[in-house]
């Protein structure tokens, strides 16, 4: 009661608040993994560290697969009346494109966690037995020379639960339909990122200096999209891609908020999918990292980040693209060149894939300017090519060692064909498909978002593209030249025969990179189906 007059009272009216409605079914994969992140967070404090590691593997692999049936009965559903769900209070938009990048990140996630969960190529497996432990003492060398092999020490089990939150927070960046949503998942998926990286076996300076790397570089371009969301928030009144998109189709407010405002955004989501020249922590990371977080970032990240570029460029900026389509071009040109151009001085592998990436991203870069179906389409498959192509490629970079762990240093490849004829035939066929020889799915990618930016009007970028795509093709090339046409050094690496989990995941990324090359009709026709909504 609020006091009146004369003792008569007023009472005071409580607006009535109605809960937002949630599609479980759309939303279930991501409901899953988040889930089952939090039920793994429980295996590490409950579970007998002996069986943690078959029980994090178990519920990992249970997880995805539990994940990818949600989704396939909702894309069922969505093949037979093509509806867009946006739920939660309209934070966030299942539609085709983030159904068929949900399934991409499925899809890899599976390969990665295959990769992380190996511990016969690395004895031990990949990561730290105590995180804790100094680098450079005693306990820290007989970790790493397997020395110790108790199962409580035979490796660091916490990379699975950091696994799921990161892959949980990819799905909600690409599909969110507001900022703050998408600043919130960016934060989701980046964390546990940096804990991987820092959590390797062997060379763990190394892994640590890029841990930190990544996390101070990371903390900068979550700065940058964070101010850029207050300066959009500002011009719109509103952090919701579709009234951004309202405000810009008409409104005398200054523009000067909304390209501030979408330059700083930018920032954050180009610095998270590698594109030149906001790619400075990405060849120290994937060096320093374990391989198998490397391989995760490399193709999971990028779709993630590629997947919520596309959104916000289609779903708020499509009305504005005359104005700020000319600096996206100058920004791809400068990734495929520094791309292509410093990859061809790289001696390290791991570092040479890096720069790999740098380039590919201004691939992406190019197909997803042209913000039309057919740029949409072939932007998402190529991130499925790319995806799985890379990870098989780290996937047989774990299986070249020396005495010290893994042997990156190109002049240790010399000659790998007379040690192993078929390691070195199937990093050949990767490095093809990398530089986009035909009948591999890097030709197929490539095809579509050149055709698709072709068909724009961008015929000049093309052209840029097609020649930094050749000059990329010689540091693959000079990899096949030095494994077939050398001779191998006497005291050089061996070969070690990976197990059931890493051969599996170089399997499946060599057949899909095959199968993609030749009948990429399914996965091109998936990707076609429907556009974003809001």
């Amino acid at each position: 009661m609020l006091g009146g007059e004369a003792g008569v009272g007023v009472v005071a009216q409580v607006p009535h608040l109605q809960a937002p409605t949630v599609d479980y079914g759309a939303i279930a994969p991501v409901l899953i993994v988040l889930g089952a992140a939090c039920l793994s967070v429980l295996v590490e404090a409950f579970v007998a560290r002996s069986a943690r590691w078959s029980s994090q593997v178990a519920l990992t692999l249970l997880t995805l697969g539990a994940a990818g049936a949600a989704l396939g009965v909702h894309l069922y559903s969505f093949a037979a009346d093509g509806r867009n769900v946006v739920t939660l209070a309209g934070t966030i938009s299942v539609d085709g494109p983030a159904l068929f990048l949900w399934g991409t990140l499925l899809a890899l996630g599976l390969a990665a966690v295959l990769l992380i969960a190996d511990r016969s190529v690395e004895p031990g497996g990949a990561f730290s037995a105590d995180a804790a432990v100094r680098p450079g003492t005693a306990a820290d060398r007989a970790q790493a020379e397997g020395a110790v092999r108790t199962a409580e020490t035979v490796m660091q089990t916490e990379v699975f639960p950091l696994f799921l939150f990161s892959l949980g927070g990819m799905m909600v960046f690409l599909a969110a339909n507001d900022l703050l949503t998408m600043f919130v998942a960016l934060e989701v998926l980046s964390l546990p990122l940096y804990l991987m990286c820092g959590l390797a076996r062997r060379r763990r300076l190394l892994a640590q200096e890029a841990a930190v790397k990544y996390f101070l570089l990371g903390a900068f371009s979550s700065a940058f999209f964070l101010y850029g969301v207050a300066l959009l928030y500002g011009y719109a009144g509103s952090v919701s891609l579709a009234r951004i998109a309202e405000a810009s189709a008409g409104s005398n407010r200054p523009d000067m908020l909304l390209f501030c405002g979408l330059a700083l955004l930018m920032v954050g989501l180009l610095f998270k999918g590698s594109v030149g020249p906001f790619h400075t922590w990405t060849p120290d990371v994937y060096q320093g990292a374990a391989t198998p977080v490397t391989a995760f970032m490399a193709a999971c990240t990028k779709v993630a980040a590629f997947g919520a570029i596309l959104r916000v460029l289609t779903v708020a900026f499509e009305g504005t693209r005359w104005e700020w389509r000319g600096l996206l071009w100058a920004v791809a040109i400068a990734s495929m060149v520094i791309g292509a151009v410093l990859g061809l001085t790289q001696t390290d592998v791991k570092r040479m894939i890096a720069y790999s990436s740098v380039a590919h991203a201004g691939f992406l870069l190019v197909g997803a300017i042209a913000l039309t179906a057919q740029g949409l389409s072939g932007t998402m498959f190529y991130l499925l090519a790319y995806g799985f192509t890379t990870l098989a490629a780290f996937g047989v970079v774990t299986l070249v060692r020396n005495a010290d762990g893994e042997a990156t240093h190109l002049s240790q490849w010399a000659g790998l064909a007379k040690r192993s004829p078929l390691t070195a035939a199937v990093f050949a066929f990767l490095l093809f498909a990398l530089a986009g020889i035909p009948l591999t799915s890097g030709f197929t990618g490539k095809f579509a978002v050149f055709s698709a930016a072709l068909a724009d009007g961008m015929a000049p970028l093309v052209v840029i593209a097609l020649v930094a795509s050749a000059v990329a093709a010689f540091f693959y090339l000079r990899v096949v030249v030095l494994m077939y046409f050398s001779e191998p050094a006497i005291d050089g690496p061996t070969v070690s025969v990976p197990g059931a989990f890493t051969t599996a995941a170089i399997t499946l990324g060599v057949v899909v990179t095959l199968l993609l090359g030749v009948v990429p009709t399914f996965a091109l026709n998936w990707a076609a189906l429907g556009a974003f909504g809001s």
